[in-house]
């Protein structure tokens, strides 16, 4: 669970989060959903792997606004041998409600940037093991 406060460099005009900066949102809320499991990206880079957005369907339920908090909560929808599909929310801490309903496939990348089973201590991670 990752929790981020909106500042002004997050919202257009209207002091509304800019659709786009919800990616970010969801990718830190990746990572740090990793790292909570005990593994980082920064690891899996160093050992040659890259695990790339291949799918991502997004719904904006409601927008979030200048000095919002909000949380990205993260879970494991499926998880096969090259492949995992994780369901993101972003909540508004303040009131609960869901901002964001996302589901992301990612894929595994090995050395030489090919397609590759995912690595051992992801799946482990992704198990919660």
């Amino acid at each position: 669970m990752t929790e981020r406060r909106i500042y002004y460099q997050d919202t257009d005009a209207w002091r509304v989060v800019y659709y786009a900066n919800y990616l970010r949102y969801l990718e830190q809320g990746r990572s740090d959903f990793l790292r909570a499991r005990g593994l980082s990206v920064g690891t899996l880079h160093e050992q040659g792997y890259l695990i790339p957005v291949m799918r991502l369907e997004i719904d904006y339920l409601v927008p979030a606004i200048l000095d919002d908090l909000i949380r990205v909560d993260t879970t494991v929808l499926e998880i096969t041998h090259a492949t995992c599909t994780l369901g993101q929310q972003v909540v508004r801490v303040s009131d609960g409600e869901m901002l964001v309903d996302a589901k992301v496939t990612l894929a595994c990348l090995g050395p030489g940037k090919k397609a590759r089973r995912l690595p051992r201590e992801l799946m482990q991670a992704l198990k919660g093991e």
